[in-house]
This record gives C-alpha cells, sequence and structure tokens, in this order.
C-alpha cells in the first residue's frame, strides 16, 4: 500500500469531492503563464522568450468582459518580468484574477541538477531540490505580486511522492498537476491515466492537499470502459478508434481540441457530475508563432472564438466560473482533519 500523503496512491472514497444532489458543477481555468521556448528543442536554462508576455492583457481583458476570474499559475521567468507583474498584479489586486505557481525546474533556482528530460519533472529532482525550488518561487511571487500562492501545479504535471507534502509544509492548499488520463511515462514522467475525474483530499503529516486535476473525459461509444480500451491500445489506433465512435480522449483545453468536441466533453463531465471542469492552457498560446496550436493570427482568432463558442455552452448548461477559493469552499464540506 502507497503511503499517506501521496499523489499517486488511490484516495479513499470519502476523500473524494462528489456533488450534492442540490449543487451544480462550476468551472475554472487555469493558464500555464511561462515562457516562449522550443517544445521540441532539448531543455535549457537560458535561450527562451518572453515576447509573449504583452499578450496577457489581452488575455485578462478577455476574460473580464466574460465575468470569469482565471488563475495564471506563474513560473520563474514570469515572476522576474516586470512586464508580467504589472498586468497581473493589477487584475489580482483589484479581483478579477487569481496567481498561483507553476514550477519549470530547469529555469528555477538553485539550480544543482543536470537540465535533460528526465530532470525536467521536479518530481524526479532530490527531495530537499525539490523544496529549495518550490521555495524560491512561492516567495519570489509572494515578494512580487504581495500574495502568497495557495495554488500550485507542477510543470510538465511533475508530481513526485513527496510534492504533497512539501506543498502542506509549504502553505499551498490545492494542486492542480494530475492530468487525469494521460501516462507520460516514456518520457521519464508520471502515470495518470487512471486517476480519479474529481477533486480528492491528499493527507498528509502537514495537513491536507486538495487536488483539483485537470479535466479530460473518454467519449464514444464504450463509455466509461473507453478509458480502459483507451490505454490498453495502441497510440496508433487511437484516431481509428475516434473515427469509429468508440472512444476518444478529450481533454478540456483549445490547444489541440475542437470546440465541439470540447462541448461534448463539457456534456460529459456534467453526465458524470464532476463538481468542477478544469481547463487548462499555455500563456505563449497567445501569441502567435510559440506553440504548435498558434502557429499564424487566424489561429489567434480561432482560439478566442473557442472560448467564446465554449463559455456560451457553459452558460447554457448552467455551469457558472470558480476560483481557488471557491473550490476549497465547495471541498471544505469534506474538510480533511
Amino acid at each position: 500500500m502507497k503511503p499517506a500523503g501521496n499523489f499517486f496512491a488511490n484516495p479513499a472514497a470519502s476523500d473524494l469531492i462528489e456533488l450534492a444532489a442540490d449543487e451544480s458543477p462550476r468551472f475554472w481555468v487555469t493558464i500555464d503563464t511561462e515562457e516562449d521556448f522550443d517544445w521540441n528543442a532539448p531543455f535549457a536554462r537560458t535561450g527562451f522568450g518572453l515576447a509573449s508576455v504583452p499578450a496577457l492583457a489581452d488575455c485578462q481583458s478577455y476574460f473580464e468582459r466574460a465575468a470569469v476570474c482565471p488563475i495564471y499559475l506563474v513560473d520563474w521567468p514570469i515572476v522576474a518580468d516586470d512586464r508580467a507583474v504589472d498586468i497581473l498584479g493589477a487584475a489580482q489586486q483589484a479581483g478579477h484574477c487569481e496567481i498561483g505557481a507553476q514550477l519549470h525546474p530547469w529555469v528555477t533556482p538553485p539550480h544543482d541538477e543536470d537540465v535533460n528530460a528526465r530532470n525536467s519533472y521536479t518530481g524526479n529532482l532530490p527531495a530537499d531540490l525539490q523544496r529549495a525550488k518550490m521555495t524560491a518561487l512561492r516567495d519570489a511571487i509572494r515578494d512580487r505580486f504581495g500574495v502568497a500562492p495557495t495554488a500550485y501545479r507542477a510543470g510538465r504535471y511533475g508530481l513526485g511522492p513527496d510534492t504533497a507534502t512539501m506543498l502542506a509544509e509549504l502553505g499551498f492548499r490545492c494542486d492542480t498537476s494530475v492530468r487525469a488520463g494521460f501516462d507520460y511515462r516514456a518520457g521519464h514522467g508520471p502515470n495518470y491515466r487512471d486517476a480519479p475525474l474529481h477533486p480528492w483530499w491528499v493527507r498528509t503529516g502537514a495537513g491536507a492537499v486538495l487536488e483539483m486535476p485537470v479535466t479530460t473525459v473518454f467519449a464514444g461509444l464504450f463509455g466509461r470502459a473507453g478509458r480502459w480500451l483507451y490505454h490498453r491500445t495502441s497510440s496508433n489506433s487511437h484516431a481509428a478508434l475516434a473515427r469509429l465512435g468508440l472512444v476518444e480522449r478529450i481533454a478540456l483545453t483549445p490547444e489541440g481540441i475542437p470546440a465541439e468536441k470540447a462541448c461534448e466533453a463539457i456534456d460529459i463531465a456534467i453526465t458524470a457530475r464532476l463538481p468542477v471542469l478544469n481547463f487548462s492552457f499555455h500563456s505563449p498560446s497567445l501569441q502567435p508563432g510559440n506553440t504548435p496550436y498558434v502557429r499564424s493570427d487566424a489561429d489567434l482568432d480561432l482560439f478566442y472564438r473557442w472560448w467564446d463558442v465554449v463559455l456560451d455552452h457553459l452558460a447554457r448548461r448552467g455551469v457558472e466560473a470558480t476560483t481557488v477559493d471557491g473550490i476549497l469552499a465547495m471541498a471544505g464540506r469534506k474538510a480533511a482533519r
């Protein structure tokens, strides 16, 4: 049996967060707010860009008009950028966004590890180095934005067996690193293919941390059994399975997922009674040319039109936006003791 305080342990039924009969689901917009870098190149401490930072202003304006309070999960280069602090700090102070932490270990001090694919997952680093990097990022966010972050995402979803205890000790109350339905073991990363879609409490000796997984559902004729089939077939067969309508993995993101598929996933999540639908994307997608998903101005227009369609569908389904405090309040019905 895996020890308590491990994000990879199967949670007890009593630790899973369920909707009450009279509750409606909510949605949360999480943004991996980070430097611009070539996703296909080897990891490097230097050579990244920050040209997409000004686009955060347009993004924030869009969500303010939509009455959505996103959370920007900022990493070290973003925290060090005065423009990012000005844009996001003003919005945070006005109550229009939240600031959380996202840890890219290769650009976060102390720089005591080799830079390589395995070490790009924070959870693979020695425990003392993980803690030092997490502490440095937490303190930098507190000093630059005037608020200590309570929500955390490991860059590349790279949790480790000691992460939950470290987060609790450092004052974090919510983690959103688990990408349910995905398996990163081929690249030295973690395996989340069987992780729950519902939030759950992870209990540690330093207190409890709420895991709020990034939402991915499986559509198709196989229904709930689709996840089992998807992970027991080769990646080469997944497109064929989707075309046949048997099983398809759909993440709630504008990056690579058509709006109509996202709306289908929303309906599946509502039927499954998920308490929170957790959307995510990467901030470099806000400027053409940084990610595979937004290569041109036309792609950027489609990116925002995606949100128009999805937010309209959420409104029709009665799913309202939430925040970290809202999620923790909801989860407080099963408060960790």
